[in-house]
């Protein structure tokens, strides 16, 4: 929410006290900024009189500031500098931006950052900026465009993308199991790695296989990442995405723990906040997510 207007001077009496502050006087400021002298003058007494604060000090000629004036000038300065770098930026490049994406640390290393390559080709004028956030979150009180969202639609206050569904399959080391299991409440005799975002991951793997049953307790990760490391050690069966898991298999240091394999347990979505016009680098990166989206 923007401040309330009485905390918003106007930018011409910020123009004009920000170059009194730096030329000394009234009648250079007014040569500066093309006004008259009087017109200087009544900017900053408005200004003053907004702010209910005494930014000048007025010695004949000479004007000097305050210690008030001191800090607002130089506050004011960086305002003005970072308003006119906006300005220029969308006159020369009305279509782009920057773009700030909270994202899903496997999905956004495995899936969307490959990709992001094509996205800077085709779309030079956007930047995007990614930061990693676990949970849901409120858009209004964050610096995020839009954001991955992994299980079902229940975001609240959102719109939403579809993207892929999200395939598991349970991996563990290759000593930890003599064989395959053959069937799907085998699984329950293992040690099961648990990811802390996906509490029901297991319970939902075994649903899609037929089996309605409580899985064991066991380790719980913050990160597929560490998830799969701890299996590689032998800790566990973990459940890991398709697109995660498959450099681990090709390696050989995770081996597929069970016969049935790929299950669906949730998909992935871009979302952002429901709003009356999106932003132009919104747009495009949601147009070109689509077409991936599509050639999966």
């Amino acid at each position: 929410m923007i401040a309330p207007r009485r905390f918003l001077p106007s930018i011409s009496a910020l123009l004009a006290f920000e170059a009194v502050a730096r030329l000394g006087s009234a009648t250079g400021a007014a040569r500066e900024l093309s006004l008259t002298q009087s017109a200087i003058s009544r900017q900053l007494k408005t200004l003053e009189e907004q702010l209910d604060v005494a930014l000048i000090t007025r010695q004949g000629r000479r004007l000097t500031l305050t210690d008030a004036g001191q800090s607002y000038v130089d506050q004011v300065r960086g305002i003005l500098h970072r308003l006119a770098q906006a300005s220029v930026s969308v006159r020369t490049n009305p279509a782009g931006g920057t773009l700030n994406l909270a994202i899903l640390p496997a999905f956004g290393m495995h899936w969307l950052a490959p990709r992001l390559r094509d996205f800077a080709q085709t779309h030079p004028e956007v930047t995007v900026n990614l930061s990693t956030r676990l949970r849901p979150f409120a858009f209004h009180d964050s610096p995020f465009d839009a954001a991955i969202h992994f299980g079902r639609e229940d975001w609240p206050d959102v719109e939403y993308l579809p993207l892929m569904p999200e395939t598991v399959v349970p991996v563990c080391a290759p000593d930890l199991l003599a064989s395959r299991l053959r069937e799907p409440n085998d699984i329950l005799d293992q040690s099961l790695l648990h990811l802390e975002t996906r509490p029901k991951g297991w319970a939902r793997w075994l649903s899609a296989l037929g089996v309605d049953a409580t899985p064991p307790n066991g380790m719980v990760f913050d990160q597929f990442s560490t998830m799969a490391q701890a299996a590689i050690h032998g800790l566990g069966v973990a459940l890991l995405p398709t697109f995660f898991a498959q450099p681990y298999l090709k390696s050989g240091q995770l081996v597929l723990a069970s016969e049935h394999t790929t299950q669906s347990i949730g998909s992935y979505y871009l979302v952002w906040p429901r709003q009356p016009v999106d932003s132009a680098a919104l747009v495009s990166f949601r147009k070109w997510l689509t077409r991936q989206a599509q050639e999966i």
